[in-house]
């Protein structure tokens, strides 16, 4: 997918929404523990009920991982079941990778084909020669650790280094990548305060923006901050949705969940 095909989609359902599909078998209703595969059977009613509200989905890797082959099954149950029924949904394999050239050049493979994600969340630490290699496939884009809403964020990305922040020198860094215009960054909700600085680098790069909603960041400030002339923002939610309710009707609660953050987001639009 391309970023104009992304920006189309926003402004045909009038939302910035991403949902993300982290799937924990101790909070997912009972009932679907029954199943063949309780995971996809989760996240189909998810998708299904939620996928005109939202531009993009975010499984995160690890939630798959954990579960042995039967997790990485359903994540490619889950994918293509996104990719055939609804391909004009922007979807973001949560995975945080990052490593030396060739190793990172498989990873790009696992990811961009044989899963077919049309992203990759990636760790910058190693520098160039480890995310180059995701920017070299075609009509990808690679999200690259920016300034993350955890706490421990501060312990490394905003330090001061030659009087920058480190944040802001690995986003100028990224810029002289190649193929840097498929870059995307991942920025915190729970750092709003610093968008207005980020957009000075990067003014309409997409943002995406996790920690609206159960970890506590403001839509309102990232919107102040944040919207480009693009839109250039995907806000995340993950718990504050798709757990919403754990009963039978989980689905139809997360679509209303979904729904609210929506409408919020079309009052910005």
């Amino acid at each position: 997918m391309t970023t104009e095909q992304l920006v189309a989609q926003i402004h045909k359902k009038k939302s910035f929404l991403c949902i993300g599909l982290d799937v924990d078998l101790t909070k997912i209703p009972k009932h679907l523990l029954e199943t063949e595969d309780p995971i996809f059977e989760f996240n189909k009613a998810i998708i299904d009920a939620t996928h005109h509200l939202c531009v993009a989905y975010k499984p995160n890797i690890a939630f798959y991982e954990a579960y042995g082959i039967d997790g990485w099954k359903s994540l490619k149950k889950t994918i293509d079941y996104l990719n055939k029924n609804h391909p004009e949904i922007f979807t973001i394999a949560d995975a945080k990778r990052g490593d030396i050239g060739n190793t990172s050049s498989m990873y790009a493979k696992a990811f961009f084909e044989d899963l077919a994600f049309d992203s990759v969340t990636i760790a910058p630490y190693m520098g160039k020669d480890s995310v180059e290699p995701f920017l070299a496939f075609p009509n990808k884009h690679t999200i690259l650790l920016a300034l993350t809403s955890n706490q421990g964020a501060f312990d490394f990305q905003t330090k001061k280094l030659e009087n920058q922040e480190l944040y802001k020198q690995v986003i100028e860094t990224s810029k002289t990548y190649e193929n840097s215009e498929n870059l995307m960054y991942v920025v915190g909700a729970t750092k709003a305060s610093y968008f207005k600085e980020i957009r000075k680098i990067i003014p309409n790069s997409f943002l995406l923006v996790p920690g609206v909603g159960a970890q506590g960041g403001s839509l309102q400030e990232v919107c102040k901050y944040g919207l480009s002339s693009n839109i250039g923002l995907l806000i995340n939610s993950s718990r504050g949705i798709i757990y919403a309710s754990n009963a039978k009707d989980f689905a139809e609660v997360a679509a209303q969940k979904a729904t609210d953050l929506k409408n919020e987001m079309q009052e910005f639009l």
